[in-house]
């Protein structure tokens, strides 16, 4: 019982305190010139990180994207941080991927995200999720257990009036999984399924031979050993995929956008 007070209350204080450092955040201005620069987020990732932040809750960012990101904010309906869809933003409008994989969906936030901004940008192509659509967890996550994930998913894209995304239900190290990576060139790749080492190595090197040249892949909570110093209300990721970014191998893929714990390698051989 005392454990359980101090975990509600510890955890009550954290919020409080995510929302005053937020605050202290907003108070400052940004404008979308600070973020053209990319190499900044990579020699400076926090403060590039804070701009994001910022850009987020400023009127030129789109409301869609605002109300996008409030209606997963319900219900636990996703995780992640505002800056991320700012990130997304900007690598639609910049490398407007046609072909967007995603390894581990949970409930569709990002997946939509990509589908929106491809019709918002007018890009044609698909969107591919694999997940195992179940409350299955790694060494770092637990889910809950009383969703359906792959009809919440499905119902998440009609709120949006989405056309349905391709769902693989399967682990990424699945058969089933593997074979549908390997069935095209991928212009976009979003590993966030399995957090721990060996799952995410191997997600890693699957999908770094099946990513076109030019094309990204994104790797998320990869930034526990580097510059980036989160505030309150963010987080640096998870020790494995960190591991699996200072493993990546440089002469074939280069690091272009570093926000928050979110790392973007582009394939350049």
């Amino acid at each position: 019982m005392i454990g359980a007070l101090r975990k509600h209350f510890g955890g009550n204080l954290h919020r409080l305190r995510s929302k005053q450092v937020l605050r202290k955040v907003l108070a400052r201005e940004t404008n979308f010139s600070a973020l053209e620069d990319w190499e900044r987020s990579l020699s400076d990732p926090t403060s590039y990180y804070l701009d994001c932040v910022r850009y987020f809750h400023r009127s030129q960012f789109p409301d869609e994207l605002k109300m996008h990101r409030e209606y997963f904010l319900q219900d636990q309906r996703g995780f992640g941080e505002d800056a991320f869809h700012v990130m997304w933003w900007m690598l639609f409008r910049k490398l407007r991927p046609n072909q967007f994989l995603e390894i581990g969906v949970y409930r569709g936030q990002t997946l939509s995200l990509a589908a929106m901004l491809q019709n918002d940008l007018g890009i044609t192509g698909h969107i591919t999720g694999i997940s195992p659509f179940t409350s299955s967890g790694d060494a770092v996550s637990s889910y809950r257990n009383d969703v359906d994930y792959l009809a919440d998913t499905k119902t998440n894209f009609a709120h949006f009036a989405l056309p349905e995304p391709d769902l693989v239900q399967a682990f990424s190290t699945d058969s089933a999984a593997c074979e549908r990576i390997k069935e095209e060139l991928w212009d976009a790749i979003y590993i966030d399924g399995n957090h721990d080492y060996e799952v995410a190595r191997t997600d890693w090197d699957l999908c770094a031979e099946q990513v076109r040249t030019g094309g990204i892949i994104v790797l998320d909570d990869s930034a526990v050993d580097t510059a980036y110093r989160p505030p309150a209300f963010a987080t640096a990721g998870h020790p494995g995929p960190s591991r699996v970014a200072r493993e990546v191998d440089q002469a074939r893929f280069r690091e272009i956008l570093r926000v928050g714990h979110n790392r973007v390698f582009q394939r350049t051989a």
